[in-house]
């Protein structure tokens, strides 16, 4: 299992639960020279853009406490570059989703929780 494999899962993971609280996926892992967002989600008028965060446990912080303020300034240069290039009435949100998995991609009973509008 190599670490972007790792990732995958854990992306994998983030956009079921999307799905299931009403999302639809519009991109995943959107890169340019600002930045990358994992996932571009939607429900309604709301585009939300989503960072992921994998951690075996929460030792040394929280999985949301490693979205930095670089971090999150490189994040929202590259939603409002996204937003440029697709025209619509979105309101922009900024949203964590962290996951816990001790034992990686073996482990069912990894725990995952939506952060809506993380960045406040």
């Amino acid at each position: 299992m190599t670490k972007t494999d790792l990732g995958n899962w854990g992306e994998e993971k983030a956009a079921g639960l999307l799905r299931r609280k009403g999302y639809s996926i519009v991109e995943r892992n959107f890169r340019c020279r600002q930045g990358e967002i994992d996932i571009i989600a939607r429900r309604r008028n709301i585009i939300a853009f989503v960072e992921v965060k994998l951690r075996k446990n929460a030792d040394y912080g929280a999985a949301r406490e490693f979205v930095t303020y670089a971090k999150r300034s490189r994040i929202i240069r590259t939603a409002q570059l996204w937003m440029s290039m697709h025209e619509g009435e979105y309101q922009p949100r900024f949203d964590v989703i962290e996951i816990y998995a001790p034992d990686g991609m073996n482990n069912r009973n990894f725990t995952i929780e939506h952060i809506e509008d993380a960045f406040q």
